[in-house]
């Protein structure tokens, strides 16, 4: 291993620059419904809806209590609504809203501009290596949380 390195401080910087573009093109696409972070739980649910809240803190890596309190906002402005399980009637999902769905296709479109800029310069081959590394990183992470 090698003495001292950059890794996570590099990727520190990398989300907070790139949180700041992203809200500033989710505001120049005319999307001022809900923020970046918000939109993480939305692109989630575009992609899975109905899901529980578990499978959602997983998906998008938030925790729980984070995720309850940004889906209460999301509740209260209409996007997503909490139903109970078909299955287990103790168990909570969440939905999204007819009012959000109308969204997708704006975010769909911020989301390739955010690529666009994220991998501009990059060969397709780079940015597969990359995001191997990353999962790995991620994989690192993951396991060391759960070994508490």
């Amino acid at each position: 291993m090698i003495e001292k390195s950059n890794g996570g401080f590099l990727i520190s910087k990398v989300k907070q620059i790139q949180g700041r573009i992203f809200e500033k093109l989710l505001t120049e696409h005319g999307i001022t419904q809900f923020n970046g972070a918000q939109g993480r739980i939305l692109f989630v649910l575009w992609d899975d809806d109905n899901i529980s809240i578990s499978e959602l803190s997983d998906k998008t890596g938030l925790a729980k209590t984070t995720l309850t309190s940004m889906l209460d906002r999301l509740e209260l402005s209409g996007y997503i609504q909490r139903v109970c399980d078909s299955g287990d009637r103790r168990k909570i999902n969440i939905k999204l809203t007819d009012a959000v769905r109308s969204l997708m296709s704006s975010y769909d479109a911020v989301s390739m501009q955010m690529n666009e800029i994220f991998y501009e310069g990059f060969t397709n081959e780079e940015i597969t290596v990359f995001e191997n590394y990353l999962k790995r990183v991620l994989t690192n992470l993951t396991r060391k949380e759960t070994l508490k």
